[in-house]
This record gives structure tokens, sequence and C-alpha cells, in this order.
């Protein structure tokens, strides 16, 4: 676990046990590797901060309410309060932290002084250049990333280390190439291959959802003979894998992992291609910002060899009171907890009541009203809440089209272990939904320019009802529908329903395409070869 309550402050970074938080009243996650979130899951319910691609990966892959994630645009200043009245505030700004996608360092401004936090990271001197660094401020506290800070651990750069795992590919010609990677990181690395040697590169789908979302070159798919590069878990990297696969076809494996590791077969190849910073890198890091101390985020590895880059320490202020009593609130109590608490208070009945089964026919439907009530004034959520439609597809549907709903969408609904297969529910006609993902919510319009996700789609049924609004009605008659009585209801259904396209997918379509277009691969490979 990597993570850090930062001293006379209410700032949690990538630390998500609340019983060790104590006065922790602000959490902000650097990144989605497994050891910056340990704690974090599903019943989270106080508020977090972090990038718009980590807010999307945040809640796709743990489930955390949208309603606690605040994705922050990177490399902009964004004001948070410290204290329940507004009187005392910090600045805090996004940094890209070079390490996988949507990791970022926190720079944090207020009565505390400033304090950056590199979660992990990769330094490169293009960081120094970021205006947030260039206005001359001192750096009071330094949390540095220190996986690699060991004078004897000499690694290459990214790109020395790309070319050596493009050399051995090269000595191996006719061999299929297994890569082991971790859930995230390292896909500019496999993109790079896949335009290197002019072949697919095969994911799992969950990676293929992600390549998508950060928008680079179409040159990946979920066919597992398309290409000779597949990328695995790293897990998979091992002595009996290693046997089966080479009993098909020639194959080895690569490990690009700055970690001590020991080969259990000939064809297992350690390449040192590393996302965290090299000690000579930590070097020429700190001697630029010269803060006036250093503390290391991994307590488990050694951090040292930087005092003579270091400026005078200076005294810790004192805590505004509006702060001291904001921390010492015990009013932001999780909301299942406070649940908890008035479930108790409810009167209980003592002893065993029978009934007949004639009496508790007749009292059924009393006895659900009355739950109904008890639930309504139990609940933790504001009544704008409550009466939103459940996001369950097929909830959803019955709920707005009973007329539609037939038995047997209660029968459960087939899904293949792969996910490659997905199951559709068809809006009918007259109703007009814009196929605009709900998970995209967390990325504003720069950031959707900046991965190349383009603008969101149009609602459908403007109020000129033009060309485009027919040609995609036609696209529901595909599904049989009969047609459709009247269209002029459906500017207003069309506001009324909008952004509940998705939830009529049991999984996105376009994430787990196995189809892919050899036109589309030959043009990214003949820009990447192209002479500059």
């Amino acid at each position: 676990m990597n993570g850090v309550l930062i001293p006379h402050t209410p700032i949690a970074v990538d630390f998500w046990s609340l019983r060790r938080a104590g006065t922790a009243r602000l959490f902000f996650l650097s990144h989605m590797h497994s050891d910056h979130t340990v704690g974090l899951s599903s019943t989270w319910a106080r508020p977090l901060y972090c990038s718009p691609i980590t807010a999307h990966l945040l809640h796709r892959h743990l489930q955390v309410s949208k309603q606690w994630i605040q994705p922050l645009e990177i490399g902009e200043s964004h004001v948070l309060p410290l204290d329940e009245i507004g009187r005392e505030t910090m600045t805090v700004t996004l940094l890209d932290a070079n390490h996988c996608p949507g990791s970022v360092m926190f720079l944090f401004e207020g009565y505390f002084g400033t304090i950056l936090y590199t979660g992990d990271f990769r330094y490169t001197p293009s960081m120094l250049k970021e205006p947030a660094l260039t206005l001359g401020k001192q750096i009071h506290t330094l949390y540095l990333d220190n996986t690699n800070c060991n004078p004897a651990l000499v690694l290459p750069s990214r790109q020395e280390a790309a070319h050596q795992i493009v050399q051995l590919i090269r000595k191996h010609p006719q061999h299929n190439i297994k890569i082991g990677l971790y859930n995230l990181g390292k896909e500019s690395l496999l993109e790079q291959l896949a335009l290197e040697f002019q072949t697919w590169v095969v994911l799992s789908p969950r990676r293929l959802e992600l390549v998508q979302l950060l928008g680079l070159a179409d040159v990946f798919t979920v066919e597992e003979k398309a290409g000779r590069i597949h990328a695995v878990g790293h897990m998979e990297i091992c002595h009996s894998n290693m046997l089966r696969w080479n009993q098909t076809h020639p194959t080895i494996a690569i490990l690009p992992t700055s970690r001590k590791i020991h080969s259990s077969h000939p064809d297992i190849h350690i390449i040192p291609y590393s996302d965290h910073s090299s000690y000579s890198e930590l070097c020429a890091f700190v001697a630029a910002l010269k803060p006036c101390q250093v503390v290391p985020i991994v307590s488990r590895q050694p951090c040292g060899g930087f005092q003579d880059s270091l400026s005078p320490r200076i005294s810790m202020p004192l805590i505004p009171d509006s702060v001291q009593q904001y921390m010492s609130s015990s009013s932001r109590k999780p909301s299942f907890l406070w649940l908890l608490e008035r479930r108790l208070k409810r009167p209980r009945t003592q002893g065993v009541v029978f009934e007949s089964p004639e009496e508790s026919a007749d009292q059924s439907q009393a006895d659900r009203d009355s739950k109904k009530t008890q639930k309504e004034k139990l609940s933790p959520w504001p009544a704008y809440l409550e009466k939103q439609p459940s996001h369950h597809p097929l909830r959803t549907k019955k709920q707005l089209f009973p007329d539609l709903y037939s038995k047997k969408w209660n029968e459960a609904v087939p899904f293949c272990e792969s996910q490659k297969r997905v199951t559709m529910l068809t809006a009918p006609l007259g109703f007009s939904v814009p196929l605009r993902s709900t998970d995209e919510e967390f990325i504003s319009l720069k950031t959707r320019e900046e991965i190349g996700l383009g603008s969101p789609l149009v609602p459908l049924g403007d109020d000129d009802g033009g060309p485009e609004a027919t040609e995609n009605q036609s696209a529901w008659m595909g599904h049989g529908s009969p047609p459709s009585h009247s269209s002029k209801g459906t500017p207003h259904l069309a506001s009324e329903f909008r952004g509940l396209a998705l939830k009529y997918l049991l999984t996105p379509v376009n994430l787990f395409q196995a189809g892919y277009s050899s036109r589309s691969f030959d043009q990214q490979v003949e820009k990447y070869h192209k002479p500059c």
C-alpha cells in the first residue's frame, strides 16, 4: 500500500482506510494501479479527486459511484475549500506523471506552504517546464516516488529499453511474442511494436477498451490469431505456459520491468523497461526543484543522497481554526453508517408473531406500501436521486416501456465468459435517444479533443426533423419495430430521456469489436514508417 496522510492538513493521497484516516477530509487518487487503490471499492462514499481518465477507470472497474468522483483537468489549477465555511482554501494543480494512463502528480498550495506529491512517475526534463513549476515556487515538501532510488540500480531510458525489445523480436522472426503486463500501463510500447513489425497486437477486451479511450493507433484487436504479438497478464508468463505455448507454435515471452525477477524458462526475457524514475533521474529532479525536505512514498525502499540539493527547512505554520474544526468534525460520516444509525433507532417487535395465510395475503399490499414509506424515510439520498429510474437496463426498459416488456426478459440474460459478445435491448421508435456513453461524462470537451474521442453525438429528434434524425430512426427499424405513429413528440422525449442510450446495452458494443480494418492498419503503418 502506497498512500500518504499529509500531516497538519486534511489531505490524504492514495489512502483509503477510513478507520486510520483520522482527520483527513480531502481524498486524492494519483492513478489506478492496485497498490494505490487498496481499500477503495464500490462502498466508497466521500468526495474523491483524480484525473478524468482515472475517473473513467475508477467507475468502470471499481464501481465507485459517480456522485463521489470529482475529475480535475490536468495542467489547470483548482481551488478547493479547506473548511465548511469557505474561509480557508487551497489550490491543487494536476501534472502529468508519465507513468500510466491517467497518472498525475499533485501540487498543493495553501496555509501549509507548497507540497508536491509525485505518486508513481517517470521523470522527463519537460516536467520542469510546467507553468505551475516554473514560477519560482519554493517546494516545502516533496513526496517522492523512490521505487528505483538505489545508486546500484542503473536503468536505461524507456526509448533505449524499447529498442532492446525491438532487437530481441527481430532475432525471432518466426516466433509468437507474449508480453507480460499489468492491467494498466505500457500501452504506448505495444503501439510502437505493432507499427514497427506491421502486425496486430492481440489484447484482452478490458485493455482494448482502454486503448480506444486513449485514442491510440488502430492496431489492436481481440482476435487471437490476428497477430504474433500478444499482451497477457504478467502472471501468465511462467514455465508451464511456455511449454504449452511452444507445443503449438515457437514462442518467446518478454517481461518489461525493472524488478528483479528470476526467469523460469530460457525463452522468458526480462527487459529493464520501467515506468518509474531511475536514481539518476530522481537526483536531477530533486536538484532542479530544491525542496526543503523529501519524504519517500514507498516506505520499504531506500531514499537518500539528496542532502546537497535541499533548501533550508522552514517552520510549519499554525493550522487555521476553521480548518481545525473541519478536521475534527464528525459530520462527514459515510452514508451507510448514517443509515445504520437510523435503522438501529427503529422500534423492534418482541417475540414471534404468527399469521394465517389468508391474513397475510390480505395484508400483502398494505405491507408493501408500509415498507415503501419506511424506505423513503430511511433513505440517505436526496429526493431527486430517489426518483431517478434504475440504471439496470432490463429494469429501465420495463419502467419506460411497459407495453413492450415481454415475459422472455424475466429470464436470465446469457453472458459469454470472454464478454466478446453483447446483448442489446433495442429502443422503440418514437423515443429519440443520443448514443453517448454515460462513462464519458467525466471527460471534458478539452480532454476529449486531446485523446481523440471527438465531440459527443447530437441527440436525435431535433426540432427541425432534419435528415439525420430520419436516418437514425431508420437504423432502429432494422430491429423489426413497427413504424412510428407520430414524430411530433420526439423532441420532447429526446430531452426527457437524454443520456439513457447505453442503459439498453449490457456491454458497450464498440469496446469489444473483434473485427478490424486492414485498410486503417495499413495507413497507420505507412504513416509510422514514412521518412520525416
